[in-house]
């Protein structure tokens, strides 16, 4: 059975103090003009996940990329209450954030763990598992590296030499962005936000790299981009956001997504509540308000 992920998490933040020397300041803009994608989740077109299950089985909806296709994408899953799949396994090794609901993901013998909103795993390709969601409103975010993303028969079952993991919120571990100088565009002053540490190297050249940042009530926090590839999910709450080439502000509810592709500015604004994006990007990115 998986294990919560303590430990890791904890070795993960000190990453923010190994790579500091490295960002200490974010390069001038880019001359090129910059691609914006932004994905309203309540406008996007849903269809099956997997269509050999039915009407019963999950929803998918694409976010960016095309998960029938090679190359990464990123995807919104609906699942029904009591849904619960036979034992399968993937070509593919997938990550993902639990947006709303309670989901189990794990040996198709194990004990149900639910999985609140905020928690984060990672399925291992060609792992027998089962996933299961309990709830009026089940929803996560998955997304792989190269598609395409199928599903298969225990039967194909294979070993990568990697490992699931299953983080609970609980078990995330927050680091002030005020200690943080490779994301603190200020270096040291107290933007009112937090970061928690989830896979790879955020931040650093030519790596890719996942983290939580959590935004605080009544807050505008500009992410200034120096990235190749940056993408944002919103995992809770409901930021209103700009860009350069559009300054009226829209809101965004969870699970929208925006993106983009040169060095640029994402402004998120808060209300009465924080909100906490997942944000994915391969480059450095920084922080200021």
């Amino acid at each position: 059975m998986k294990k919560h992920l303590i430990f890791g998490l904890l070795i993960l933040t000190t990453y923010a103090g190994i790579s500091q020397e490295k960002h200490n300041s974010i390069k001038n803009q880019s001359k090129e003009t910059p691609e914006y994608t932004v994905v309203s989740a309540s406008d996007i077109k849903w269809g099956a996940l997997n269509p050999a299950r039915g009407k019963m089985g999950p929803r998918a909806a694409n976010l960016w990329g095309d998960r029938t296709q090679t190359g990464p994408s990123g995807i919104l899953v609906k699942f029904n209450d009591g849904f619960s799949s036979p034992p399968h396994i993937h070509n593919v090794t997938y990550k993902a954030i639990v947006l709303s609901g309670n989901i189990h993901n794990d040996d198709p013998k194990a004990e149900n763990m639910w999985m609140p909103a905020n928690s984060f795993w990672i399925q291992p390709k060609g792992e027998i598992h089962i996933t299961a969601a309990m709830g009026a409103s089940n929803l996560a975010l998955v997304e792989i590296e190269e598609g395409p993303y199928l599903v298969k028969p225990e039967s194909e079952k294979f070993d990568a030499g990697e490992r699931p993991i299953n983080v609970d919120p609980s078990n995330l571990v927050w680091v002030s962005t005020a200690t943080i100088n490779w994301l603190n565009h200020t270096s040291t002053a107290d933007l009112n936000a937090y970061v928690a540490y989830l896979w790879g190297k955020p931040g650093v050249e030519g790596e890719l790299g996942g983290i939580f940042l959590r935004l605080s009530p009544n807050t505008t926090s500009n992410i200034v981009v120096n990235a190749s590839d940056f993408k944002a999910v919103v995992v809770k709450g409901e930021p209103t956001y700009s860009n350069p080439a559009n300054t009226n502000s829209q809101t965004l509810s969870l699970g929208s997504y925006v993106g983009s592709n040169q060095n640029t500015t994402h402004t998120f604004s808060t209300q009465t509540e924080d909100v906490v994006l997942y944000i994915r990007a391969n480059g450095s990115f920084q922080l200021s308000n």
